[in-house]
């Protein structure tokens, strides 16, 4: 175990000399530093929405969903399934713990979980754009430090936006070089040219930028991976590190931001522990003997069965069901169309059909599940049962093979089965996709019709759960002569395989967010394809799904924004590009009873970080 000593604390700058520091280290960057480009003029505010006006005044004291009396003090224990070998979660290499992004690291501005994308001031007090977003400026609260004591200041922000446009993940990459000139007006603020992105988000995006220490990270090693616990701004500071196995964080005694109203009733425990646990049922039992406080579920038949432990009965583990305005997110098992035996979407289409959801819902999951048919299931920007409106019949106008008939009108849903497990109809539809596709089934064996060489593929997962919905489904596959594999592997060797697109096929997860954006390219962007690390795992290359997020990112109001957005879910949907699976009605949270959580929801759902621990428990 690795515990970590007390920081240092440095001897504090004036902002006269925090300026002149700042000019200096934005000369060595290469970034401008002088007078404002011109542009527009517009009135600085405390907060900015994607579409419309923010909810909330700038003198609002907290969020519904926080509550400001809750108290502080105590341990918050977490686990996750999984494994880590570093602290830093904006570069490609290493499994990092992600938790280290919201402790550890602020934005110059914070989500409002009430608004599907409203940003109010966190690092940043307020923010200026024109309406036609061609700039944005920030300017930094005057009372911003890292947890060293050390100032944030313009320097700090124009040093994070270079380092992770250069070395960071790809989205960043994206993003950031987006940017026509970044400049900083004085120690505390920055400002972005963004003239010729045609990206009425990317204010959004840069302001939810985390802002990293320039005199605490080395950029000539920034991109391996390690446990050095670093330096950030927020509520917590990295305390303890047991390689691969826990993470505990300490609430940071200088945090500069506890009083601010975004902050009211947030990050309430002392301390985070986050232990990591490679067996899905030693993660539960571990839960069940108490060792940590909060479990999500999302199995069906854990939810019904499993709970039936003595804390369970008397009350001290208490199940609670969390609404949620969220899209529910598309969980799938992914087609990896690089590969030859998934190229033709007929043979897509087929192993869709054979997926007997009916039958594994009622077998496996008492039938709690429901269906997932859309990229963006349960909301407003879901296509399903929709059929295409004025807006989106032109978007697509100029792509007029990207969408079937049938996703046009809104009456696809995905194929359903009798639940029987031997669904007659369903597998001669198959092998008749099959059939064209030049696959033909020669005794109990599919093969490809020129050459005979037989249909298999491999299908990699990393938990038991994954195995067992896997097996599920190779049951009946082979019914259709088709001979899949199934290659168990530990989380690090599965995160590493999927991020260089090396599979055939794997489940994956993409949640979405009621106002999605520039991140809907490093989903399915024909850039992304090809670039390792991306969540184009799939291998999308749409000219229309481009186009679709392109109108996404240009739209100004919510109408046409919701428009291009059911236009994009119905191009991948006609695309066939996953075995869609299912979804929980709501969110399934267990928890002890020693932690508390506020009676008011948020839009998006269970917070953690507006939990507490009950006083004396």
């Amino acid at each position: 175990m690795r515990r970590i000593g007390s920081l240092p604390r440095p001897v504090p700058a004036t902002w006269a000399s925090m300026g002149r520091r700042a000019a200096l280290g934005l000369a060595a960057l290469g970034l401008v530093v002088g007078p404002s480009s011109s542009g527009r003029a517009a009135e600085p505010t405390h907060a900015i929405a994607m579409h419309g006006a923010p909810a909330l005044p700038p003198d609002f004291q907290a969020f519904r969903y926080a509550d400001p009396a809750a108290p502080k003090g105590g341990r918050l224990t977490q686990a996750v399934l999984g494994s880590f070998d570093s602290l830093n979660p904006f570069i490609v290499r290493g499994v990092p713990v992600q938790a280290v992004r919201g402790h550890v690291y602020e934005s110059l501005l914070t989500r409002g979980y009430d608004e599907p994308f409203t940003l109010y001031g966190s690092l940043a007090s307020r923010v200026e754009t024109d309406p036609g977003r061609t700039f944005v400026t920030f300017t930094i609260d005057p009372a911003a430090a890292f947890s060293d004591g050390t100032p944030v200041t313009a320097a700090d922000v124009l040093f994070s936006w270079q380092l992770l446009r250069d070395k960071g993940r790809p989205n960043y990459r994206t993003y950031y070089a987006k940017v026509a000139k970044a400049e900083a007006l004085d120690a505390r603020t920055v400002r972005f040219d963004l003239a010729g992105s045609n990206d009425r988000e990317l204010p959004m995006i840069l302001g939810l930028m985390p802002v990293l220490p320039r005199h605490a990270v080395d950029p000539e090693h920034f991109e391996e991976t390690s446990l050095k616990p670093p330096v950030g701004s927020g509520p917590y500071v990295v305390a303890e590190v047991d390689a691969g196995k826990s993470v505990t964080f300490a609430r940071s005694p200088r945090w500069w931001g506890r009083d601010r109203p975004v902050n009211r009733g947030m990050w309430n425990f002392d301390s985070v522990r986050i232990d990591f646990y490679r067996d899905d049922n030693a993660y539960f039992e571990a839960f069940r003997k108490g060792l940590y406080d909060i479990h999500p579920e999302t199995d069906p038949g854990r939810w019904e069965t499993a709970y039936g432990f003595p804390a369970a009965r008397d009350g001290r583990v208490v199940k609670e069901e969390f609404p949620t305005g969220l899209p529910r997110g598309m969980q799938a098992f992914v087609f990896n169309t690089r590969r030859p035996v998934f190229a033709d979407i007929r043979v897509r289409e087929a192993i869709v059909r054979l997926f007997d959801f009916e039958w594994i819902n009622h077998n496996l999951f008492f039938d709690r599940y429901r269906r997932t048919g859309s990229y963006f299931e349960g909301s407003e920007l879901s296509h399903r049962g929709r059929p295409a409106d004025a807006t989106e019949r032109a978007l697509l106008a100029p792509f007029p093979d990207a969408v079937t008939p049938d996703v046009m009108a809104g009456t696809w849903s995905p194929p359903a089965t009798d639940g029987s497990g031997r669904d007659r109809a369903g597998l001669k539809a198959a092998l008749d996709l099959l059939a064209a596709a030049g696959w033909v089934l020669e005794g109990q064996k599919l093969r490809d019709k020129a050459t005979g060489r037989p249909f298999g593929f491999e299908i990699l997962v990393t938990t038991k759960d994954q195995e067992r919905l896997a097996l599920a489904f190779v049951r009946t596959l082979k019914r259709a002569g088709i001979e899949p594999t199934i290659r168990v592997v530990d989380q690090v060797q599965f995160e590493q395989r999927r991020i260089q697109f090396d599979f055939d096929m794997i489940p994956n997860r993409w949640d979405q967010s009621l106002s999605p954006g520039n991140e809907q390219a490093f989903y399915w962007g024909s850039a992304a394809a090809d670039e390792h690390g991306s969540r184009n795992y799939m291998g999308v290359r749409s000219k229309a799904a481009d186009a679709m997020i392109a109108a996404m990112l240009e739209a100004t109001s919510r109408e046409s924004f919701v428009s291009a957005v059911r236009a994009l879910d119905r191009v991948l949907i006609s695309g066939q590009y996953v075995v869609p699976l299912y979804h929980l009605p709501s969110q399934w949270v267990a928890r002890w009873d020693r932690v508390r959580h506020p009676a008011t929801t948020s839009l998006y759902g269970w917070l953690p970080e507006t939990w507490w621990r009950e006083p004396g428990r």
